[in-house]
């Protein structure tokens, strides 16, 4: 068995809407995901026995979804877990952007690949609904709409790629808590939440409504960026924190990220990136 990479890329949300409550607690949604380059890396190895390492140490625990995903493979193909694990982040925690889910399915994918397994990508997404309700998503690499619970995958596909630039602030914000709070402001108005159009793509992200209303520097952010003459559009991506601005042609990123941090947050973490 030779060492092998797996890329585990972020996503955002062009839409996501909420739909109501379902009676096993999760909620019912739609949403329209797109891979974006922005990713960390997965290496294994062999080894003596199981091991996981991860370059940010409060995420190198047993609870890490990576770990979770390796002994659900390891229990489906009674393979011996003799593998070293070594995950890179650079997709931020909290951000909305995935990067848990992603590692899961990357974990997936790459252990089905080192042992050459030969689990399908259906017998693949099936395990990763286990896992969680993003990681089915992530499976395939492709831009897709995903319903119910999100486990529900159907590859889309954009018209042409973006190009984006991702903001977020040092604090993430917790999904369940954005979901539990959707009921209480899903019919709040406001300019600042209504879908916004580029040729044929819809951006709409109904968790801005609860996000925004305790966050209130994100909405500052979404306002500030749709000011920006080089924005073709702002949205949140999944339940925040980051806002991710759509760029104009030849528009300079770090430009205005620089900018951003000049005039709103000097700690913004920034990232300019395109979809897959």
């Amino acid at each position: 068995m030779q060492d092998i990479e797996e890329l585990a890329h972020a996503k955002v949300n062009i839409f996501l809407r909420v739909l109501c409550r379902r009676e096993d607690g999760f909620h019912e949604i739609e949403t329209f995901m797109a891979p974006i380059t922005l990713c960390d890396s997965l290496e294994i190895e062999p080894a003596d026995e199981f091991e996981f390492r991860c370059d940010e140490p409060a995420l190198a625990s047993e609870d890490n979804l990576v770990v979770r995903a390796a002994r659900l493979f390891f229990s489906e193909t009674n393979r011996k877990a003799k593998v070293r694990l070594a995950l890179r982040k650079k997709i931020p925690h909290g951000a909305g952007l995935g990067g848990g889910s992603s590692d899961a399915a990357a974990a997936l994918r790459g252990l089905n690949r080192f042992f050459d397994a030969g689990l399908s990508s259906e017998r693949l997404i099936t395990l990763a609904a286990q896992l969680g309700s993003d990681v089915p998503f992530f499976v395939n690499g492709t831009a897709a709409t995903c319903s119910g619970r999100g486990e529900i995958v159907t590859p889309a596909a954009l018209p042409a790629p973006l190009s984006l630039l991702l903001l977020k602030p040092e604090f993430g914000v917790p999904s369940s808590w954005a979901y539990s709070r959707w009921q209480a402001t899903h019919e709040v108005v406001g300019a600042i939440y209504q879908p916004q159009e580029i040729g044929d793509i819809h951006f709409v992200n109904d968790l801005e409504r609860p996000v925004f209303a305790k966050f209130a520097f994100l909405a500052q952010l979404k306002s500030w960026l749709l000011q920006q003459p080089e924005v073709g559009t702002a949205l949140m991506s999944g339940s925040g924190s980051t806002i991710f601005a759509v760029l104009r042609p030849n528009a300079d990123g770090d430009s205005i990220a620089k900018r951003a941090n000049s005039e709103l947050d000097p700690e913004l973490w920034s990232c300019v990136c395109e979809t897959l």
